[in-house]
């Protein structure tokens, strides 16, 4: 049972730790950062199991993470009020082509980075978008005017 209690706290642990990283940073991951990442499962794995390489502690271990992954995924389907808290909101970044510089700092996005993204979408200028939001996934939406 120990198992399952740390895998329990891990896993709340690693929720609140992705949602205080931000979206912007998952969604852009470097070779650095697949390799941070790594390392965090590798200590994830350690101090849930205290090194138990059993089989038994393994299948505890995952499976308390799978059964609390799919859990969050339905309290999130199914409670619109705890949606925001596990998976965010969307942030608008822009509106009617001028930067809402607020939502741009708390997303640690800069107005280059922006247009750089709008250049991605084959948008030559902020002048011709709508709205800029940075969706849930990290991904940004751009529509146009």
């Amino acid at each position: 049972m120990d198992i399952v209690f740390r895998a329990i706290v891990i896993f709340f642990f690693v929720l609140a730790l992705m949602r205080v990283l931000g979206r912007r940073e998952l969604s852009r991951l470097e070779p650095f950062d697949i390799i941070i990442l790594v390392v965090i499962g590798d200590l994830v794995q350690q101090g849930v199991t205290q090194n138990d390489f059993s089989v038994t502690g393994a299948m505890l271990a995952v499976g308390t993470i799978g059964v609390l992954t799919v859990g969050a995924s339905w309290a999130s389907w199914r409670f619109a009020g705890v949606r925001p808290v596990l998976e965010g909101r969307p942030v608008v970044l822009l509106e009617d082509g001028k930067p809402i510089l607020d939502n741009l700092k708390r997303e640690r996005i800069t107005v280059e980075e922006l247009a750089a993204q709008a250049r991605l979408s084959e948008l030559d200028s902020l002048d011709k978008i709508r709205w800029a939001v940075l969706e849930t996934n990290g991904r940004m939406s751009f529509i146009q005017k």
